[in-house]
């Protein structure tokens, strides 16, 4: 069997966390369930699709992917992002009543960068 992808780990584990804060968002927040969630679809695909021609024309060299397998601390380091938008998907249920449509783009941004990570670590593997 083929070895997984840390990266794509990564991106996967962040993408159950966006769904869980955007559910926490629809339901114990005051905005919409249909805007949160196109919220997250929306600010997530523009993202990874916008990111790299900001880059390119800002002349701004790319990163590499979030985890490399010389160094294993970038495993670590990168365990915040999904830990970061766990977080946010309690804040709704210990402060319900609000509008959290800015903590949903906050972890739709953060989610992107994990899948853009896993995207370039599987153009540099191919």
């Amino acid at each position: 069997m083929k070895r997984l992808e840390p990266n794509l780990l990564l991106a996967i584990t962040t993408g159950f966390a966006l769904g869980l804060v955007t559910l926490t968002a629809s339901v114990y927040g005051a905005g919409e369930p249909l805007r949160n969630l196109l919220l997250a679809v929306i600010c997530s695909a523009g993202f990874v699709l916008l990111n790299p021609v900001l880059l390119r024309m800002m002349k701004i060299t790319p990163r590499p992917p979030s985890i490399h397998p010389d160094s294993p601390g970038t495993a670590v380091w990168a365990a915040l992002f999904p830990m970061m938008v766990t977080v946010c998907a309690a804040i709704p249920v210990f402060w319900p009543g609000a509008d959290y449509g800015l903590l949903v783009i906050i972890a739709s941004v953060w989610f992107g960068v994990t899948v853009e990570s896993a995207i370039k670590a599987n153009r540099q593997a191919g």
